[in-house]
């Protein structure tokens, strides 16, 4: 699963992509950032943190061009999401959802309007 990292204010975030089978489509996680068990860093080249548990899932929907990406939220806490992690997360989302409107194009699939 590719994985983006950012700090920001002292806190690590994570976006992991996976594509959801039973949604046909791409999921574009935002989470915390967790760190890395401390067996890790005995190897300089070995990532510190590790996402978390998502929070915010987007589904980029990539078989159906009539469909458009959702945003589900998962917070039990009352998490406080910083406007650039939010907006960071939101550019992931935005740039997979061009790559499969572009895969639409490319197979003759757009969207009926």
């Amino acid at each position: 699963m590719p994985t983006e990292r950012r700090e920001h204010a002292g806190h690590h975030y994570a976006i992991q992509f996976h594509y959801a089978l039973p949604d046909d489509a791409w999921a574009v996680e935002l989470s915390e950032a967790v760190p890395a068990p401390a067996t890790w860093t005995e190897n300089p080249s070995g990532e510190m943190h590790l996402p978390g548990a998502a929070f915010l899932v987007a589904f980029v929907p990539d078989e159906d061009p009539n469909l458009e990406p959702t945003v589900h939220i998962h917070s039990h806490d009352g998490l406080v999401v910083p406007y650039e992690i939010t907006r960071w997360s939101m550019e992931q989302v935005a740039d997979q959802a061009e790559r499969c409107r572009i895969g639409f194009q490319q197979d003759g699939r757009e969207a009926v309007e």
